[in-house]
């Protein structure tokens, strides 16, 4: 007789730990995922309608950088203001923006189907002090988590780096902190293995790639600041884009 064997994921799993050609393709990716972050922090402002600004990000997107085109994302863009960001995975609508709003955008570079997630938040007005609050613990968080993310650690490591300066800060934060990323098609860009949470202890090898996503979801507003990594053979992490871990204010 024959064993039947669970093999759910099976390949997913073979997918976690990149050759250099798909790094290389992410790369490409991230330059992508930097033009369209770079435009949507310099075009927010009050009263540009939602949807002409993610009309521009989809430009921008396909356009992609150079000779590398842009390919379309597994997730639309995600762009949340005000209290409608206390929520993830939310799409836009034709209001504007308005002043004393934080909108997050939540997109991703895509070149031959790789993907390379990049978030980050812009505040129109002045913030108020419990949200540079948040972002300082934020950053903070982030960056124990970049440090943590080492080749022979595990994703919990990064989880618990991540949360302890947030847990000074007085935000619980139950939610998991990042996912595999690559290869992808709709609906999701995510691999669906391995989760960036305190319970996961797989260990992390050199060519895993991640989405490390502490977005914070609160009563009335949200932010976040995100970046995808690389683990490499020997130090801390690898971010594929560069630009700097903050919220964007537009006073």
């Amino acid at each position: 007789g024959a064993d039947l064997v669970d093999a759910t994921a099976l390949v997913n799993w073979q997918r976690g730990v990149k050759s250099a050609e798909e790094i290389a393709f992410m790369r490409k990716a991230a330059r992508i995922a930097e033009t369209i972050v770079d435009h949507a922090v310099a075009r927010t402002e009050p009263g540009l309608r939602k949807n002409e600004l993610v009309s521009e990000i989809l430009s921008k997107a396909v356009l992609g950088v150079g000779e590398d085109w842009g390919d379309y994302a597994a997730l639309v863009p995600l762009l949340p203001s005000g209290p409608d960001a206390s929520a993830p995975h939310l799409t836009w609508d034709g209001r504007p923006f308005k002043k004393g709003e934080a909108t997050f955008f939540e997109i991703a570079g895509c070149y031959r189907r790789y993907h390379t997630p990049f978030c980050r938040t812009v505040f129109l007005g002045k913030p108020p002090q419990k949200m540079l609050d948040a972002e300082a613990a934020l950053v903070e968080g982030l960056e124990a988590g970049l440090e943590a993310a080492r080749a022979g650690n595990t994703a919990g490591d990064i989880a618990r780096a991540l949360g302890a300066p947030l847990e000074r800060a007085g935000i619980e934060r139950g939610a998991r902190a990042g996912y595999p990323i690559g290869l992808s098609y709709p609906p999701d860009w995510g691999e669906r293995t391995i989760s960036i949470r305190t319970e996961d202890n797989t260990v992390l090898k050199p060519g895993m790639t991640f989405h490390f996503m502490p977005g914070l979801w609160m009563k009335d507003w949200g932010l976040e600041i995100t970046e995808s990594i690389l683990i490499r053979e020997s130090g801390p992490a690898e971010c594929f884009c560069s630009r700097p871990r903050k919220m964007f204010v537009k006073d």
